[in-house]
């Protein structure tokens, strides 16, 4: 059996962004996404994931995901065997960022996460996505499923989370970087940024995808976590 792979979701994400790729790979070896609901901070979130997962394991995260996929390298790069980074970028919130997320919380906070929802929606998805109803209930699905209360948690660990930047050129082993071509959140130009900077990773650019790539193009973002895997 191959190494057991660690899922990190998304804010307000579940098990099931991965869903198809968890079908897909689950054959051959052991997949466990990582609770990342019970934390208010990145290093909390990476020490319960480490305090839960195997002794070596290959990591993989999508957007909030990545940020706790790389607060795991910077706690136990030992454990990993190799990593993937999804729509997700290496650079602290920008103020901008931060003023959002403040107002999204207050809407949480004051009763009203529904409103959150259609908010959120434009920036999760391609373009051509927008009017797709059954993946809006799936993201629609999975916010709910996390709750107004774990949302504000996650919204808080994001906001606080440091510059991973200068962790990047000392990772050596084989990594992934992947990005929908239409993530308007982390786009392309900021998951090159971070193939640059490390030395063994490889760069994959989804097209007709964007943020929430693994639901948008669930076998092309499948085929190239299976090369990941593979990769000696």
């Amino acid at each position: 059996m191959a190494e057991t792979l660690v899922l990190v979701p998304g804010l307000a994400c579940t098990a099931r962004l991965y869903e198809a790729q968890i079908a897909a790979l689950s054959g051959s070896r052991k997949i466990v996404v990582a609770d990342h609901t019970k934390d208010d901070s990145i290093p909390a979130m990476a020490s319960r994931l480490l305090k839960d997962a195997p002794e070596r394991f290959a990591l993989a995260g999508l957007s909030m995901g990545g940020y706790v996929a790389l607060e795991v390298m910077r706690q136990a790069p030992e454990r990993v065997q190799r990593l993937a980074l999804l729509d997700t970028t290496a650079r602290p919130d920008t103020p901008e960022a931060s003023q959002d997320r403040e107002r999204l919380i207050a809407l949480a906070q004051a009763g009203r996460f529904e409103d959150i929802l259609p908010r959120a929606w434009p920036r999760l998805v391609h373009p051509d996505r927008q009017s797709d109803k059954a993946l809006q209930e799936v993201i629609y699905g999975m916010m709910r499923e996390t709750g107004p209360e774990a949302y504000v948690r996650q919204q808080r660990a994001i906001m606080g989370r440091v510059d991973s930047r200068p962790l990047l050129s000392g990772i050596e082993i084989p990594t992934l970087i992947l990005v929908g071509d239409g993530d308007v959140i982390t786009p392309p130009d900021v998951a090159r940024e971070m193939a640059e900077m490390i030395e063994w990773a490889s760069l994959a650019v989804i097209p007709d995808s964007g943020h929430s790539s693994t639901l948008e193009q669930p076998e092309r973002v499948t085929h190239a976590l299976k090369a990941w895997l593979e990769e000696g």
